[in-house]
Order: structure tokens, then C-alpha cells, then sequence
């Protein structure tokens, strides 16, 4: 993916295992599924029902584990996490899952997301006396779990959860259970599955295809299971609510092999693209896309266009994730080292060329050159999303509105920035269409805030 140069990052993805005889094993593949999720830093907690036992750091998944420190990691249920840090918040201490010991017990936390009133509820808690070590949200929830007055542990973290806003899917660990929880409007995503008589949890069902692991259901907004030796228990800490997952898992951050909500992420990118064709039609030769995410829409743009297909765009696999620094010249640089057009297949050609977002604009200009340098006559720029225009507030990195560049200027205006013949987007009730989550009656939704500004989950309803 182009993320370190578009801007467009998610904030991490989330795996649990509970009763295999090797869950640190399966939590390291797991991981590597979701290794598109953040590249910054990398951890496993397991738990062999006695002790919690962590491994973590900065990193990929390669990086931070080793044959030596896995043979250390023995325990029958685990959980892993990478990391993508949101606003530059790095360092060791924010790499998770973090764990937590007390004279009882210990307690180790994972999360996607992000908490929209995670400032109020740190400053509320160091007032009555927490210290706290890390810039996560996660920890947040760890220090309000300690402050519960219920006598159980599962009733604790459902009193804490009813105190979070925003975007949230934990996996917490003990030495005796696996506890799971998803935010009550499902912003993130988050499936349930078994392997043989173990249960597993991830952010994609891709990490499930990779263990060798049944899919068994998504977890539901609002919905708190327990995993422990005596099976699953599924409760509530949040009335239900019309689900809102976040545009953008489909568009961009899943991978097409991962499947939301019955619907398989690369099947609806390709309606996307197809849904782009009955907007948009252009008179052109060929039509190409970015590699990797836009694929798939571009594939869906040919044949809704009647337009043949090809490889005009080629990715280097082999520039290092930490050689982009955060500059803007460096970003454009960085994407003529990941990027190159094929000649052969765009010269003399005129060029649909396909890509999934619009952030800063720097992609599509740079590559809409790229495309000119190597011989194309003409080169048409259609996004398989609807404009960005606002910010995230629920874990996708995305700009200030002052830096994102569809909230400040007009399609033509964008058009003549990045030096396109025609700029398109999909509409929003076209992305709505495309993924069958438009209508009155419809139960399940998106959320949509970066593109219309309607943040699904300002308010909460708790049981």
C-alpha cells in the first residue's frame, strides 16, 4: 500500500486465541495476516493459566519475533496486536498489547480504535490519583477497570466500557479468560471464529484463512464475549444500535481476501469500480489502477466501461516501510521509489487510472506523471470514493481539515492540481448502493463522517 505517502493510515489490528496448546504460534501468524494494519510496532501476550508472559516492540512482526523469544511464550491463550500510531505517538511503552500485574492478578489489553473523549476521562482519572505510562487508549480502560466496584472482573470491564466514546474493538487477557468487546456502533471490524475446540478473534477473517480457523460470525456492536475454559458467553453493555463500520475498511484498509459483513472486500471493490463506469463515461484506450488497494476497482471500472484492463502501474516490493520520512518532498520522491508506469502499456495510450482515496492530492499528481513521463496522451483520474473532506475520529489518520485537500477546493480545481485531463469521485449514495447499506429499512450502515461530516457516534446508549 501507498499509505506512509497518501496519509491514510488505520490505527491497528487485534487477534485473541483462547485454549490451543500453541496460541503464541497461531497469534504470530495471525499477526503477519494483519500486518497490514499497522507496521510500527508489534506484541503477544499469552497466558499458560498461571502467569501472563509478553513480547513486544517496535517493528514488524518479522522484526520483534524470533525462534528464541516464541520458545518462551508457552500458554494456551494469547493475544497480539500491530500498531499503527495515530497523531506520531510512538515510543516502546505504546506498543501493545499492554500488560498490567497486581498482587491478584494480571491483565493485558489490546485495541483498535480510537476513544473521542479519551482526554476528559484521562483527566478525570489523574485526578483521583492514576499515573499513567503510555499515550494509548487501551491504558484507559485498564485504570477504569481497576477502579470498579463489581465483585467480577467481566462485570468491571462492562461498567468500564459504558464510559468509552468512539471507535473500539479490545481484546483483554487474563490468566483465566479471554474477554472481548466492540464499540455499540461496530465502527471497527471484528469476527469471531474457531479452530477445532479453541475460539478465536481478529480484526479480519483473513488471519482466520491463514490459521486454518472457521469463521463463525462478526462480533456485534455493543457485544461483550467471555472465552474461558468453560466455553462463550455472549452479553450486552450496550442496547443496539444501527451498525456504522467505517467506509473506509471496505475502500482501502482491509485486505481483499477478508470478508465484512457477507460481503468480500474485493468483490466490493469491484463493484465500486463498476458503480464508477455508470458515472463516469470517458472515452479512453485503457484503464489501470494503483497498486495494491485500487485493484480491484479497477478491474470493476473495465469491464463496466467495456475497456481493457492492464498492468500499467508497477509497486517496488522492495523499498524499506522506514525510508519515507513524514516531508512532503520526501513523500513525492518516495512515491517515483515505489511507483513506476510501464511503458509498454501506456504509451500512446489514453489512461483511466484508477485509485481508491483522495487525500493530500500528492499521489495522483505524482503518478499522473508518471503515467505522462512513460508516453500516455491522456490520463483520466476516477477515485472509487467519495471525497475526504473531513477528519476521523475514530482511528484513521487522516489530516486537519486545512490539509485535506477536497475539503478546501472545488473538482476542478483539484483536477488542474494534480494535472488530469478529468477528476471523478464515487458518489456517497453510489459507495452506499455498491455496498447495500442505503434505505429506511436497512439495519446495518456506514459510517460515512469523513466524507459528509455525520459522526455516527457522538452519543452512546448503554444497557
Amino acid at each position: 500500500m501507498l499509505a506512509e505517502i497518501k496519509g491514510l493510515n488505520e490505527e491497528c489490528g487485534v487477534f485473541g486465541v483462547w485454549n490451543h496448546p500453541n496460541a503464541a504460534q497461531i497469534t504470530y501468524y495471525a499477526l503477519h495476516s494483519l500486518q497490514h494494519r499497522g507496521q510500527e510496532g508489534a506484541g503477544i501476550v499469552v497466558t499458560d493459566g498461571e502467569r501472563l508472559k509478553l513480547r513486544k516492540d517496535n517493528g514488524l512482526v518479522t522484526e520483534v519475533f524470533t525462534a528464541n523469544c516464541m520458545e518462551k511464550l508457552e500458554g494456551t491463550g494469547g493475544i497480539g496486536h500491530v500498531r499503527y500510531s495515530i497523531g506520531g505517538v510512538n515510543g516502546y511503552e505504546n506498543v501493545q498489547p499492554l500488560l498490567f500485574r497486581s498482587l491478584k492478578d494480571g491483565l493485558a489489553i489490546a485495541h483498535n480504535g480510537n476513544l473521542t473523549n479519551a482526554n476528559e476521562l484521562r483527566a478525570n482519572l489523574e485526578e483521583k490519583g492514576s499515573i499513567f505510562q503510555t499515550e494509548s487508549d487501551a491504558e484507559i480502560l485498564a485504570h477504569l477497570i481497576k477502579r470498579g466496584n463489581a465483585n467480577l472482573l467481566r462485570d468491571r470491564i462492562m461498567s468500564a466500557l459504558t464510559s468509552l466514546k468512539g471507535a473500539y474493538a479490545f481484546v483483554v487477557l487474563t490468566e483465566t479468560a479471554l474477554y472481548v468487546a466492540l464499540d455499540p456502533y461496530g465502527l471497527r471490524p471484528l469476527s469471531l471464529g474457531k479452530l477445532g475446540d479453541s475460539y478465536v478473534v481478529s480484526s479480519e477473517t483473513c488471519a482466520f484463512d491463514l490459521i486454518g480457523a472457521e469463521f463463525v460470525r462478526e462480533v456485534n456492536p455493543g457485544e461483550f464475549l467471555m472465552i474461558d475454559d468453560n466455553g462463550l458467553r455472549s452479553m450486552r453493555f450496550a442496547i443496539e444500535t444501527n451498525r456504522a463500520l467505517c467506509a473506509m475498511e471496505y475502500v482501502y484498509f482491509c485486505r481483499p481476501d477478508s470478508n465484512l459483513w457477507g460481503k468480500n472486500v474485493h468483490t466490493a471493490r469491484k463493484k465500486t469500480g463498476k458503480a464508477l463506469a455508470k458515472e463516469y463515461k470517458i472515452e479512453a484506450d485503457v484503464v489501470t489502477g494503483v497498486p495494491d488497494s485500487s485493484l480491484s476497482a479497477a478491474i470493476g471500472y473495465a469491464e463496466g466501461a467495456g475497456l481493457p484492463y492492464e498492468l500499467g502501474l508497477i509497486k517496488s516490493r522492495y523499498v524499506g516501510r522506514t525510508f519515507i520520512e513524514p516531508s512532503q518532498s520526501l513523500r513525492e520522491q518516495g512515491v517515483k521509489l515505489k511507483l513506476s508506469a510501464v511503458r509498454g502499456v501506456v504509451e500512446g495510450k489514453r489512461v483511466v487510472m484508477i485509485d481508491d482515496s483522495f487525500v493530500r492530492g500528492t499521489t495522483s499528481r505524482r503518478i499522473t506523471t508518471l503515467l505522462r513521463d512513460a508516453g500516455a496522451t491522456e490520463v483520466h483520474v476516477l477515485i472509487s470514493s467519495p471525497p475526504i473532506k473531513y477528519p476521523c475520529l475514530y482511528g484513521m489518520d487522516t489530516l486537519s481539515t486545512e490539509d485535506l485537500v477536497a475539503a478546501n477546493l472545488e473538482v476542478e480545481e483539484m483536477r488542474k492540481m494534480i494535472e488530469a485531463d478529468s477528476l471523478g469521485f464515487l458518489s456517497v449514495e453510489g459507495l452506499q448502493e455498491v455496498l447495500g447499506t442505503s434505505g429506511p429499512e436497512c439495519k446495518s450502515g456506514l459510517c460515512l463522517a469523513c466524507f459528509t461530516g455525520n459522526y455516527p457516534a457522538e452519543e452512546e446508549n448503554f444497557v
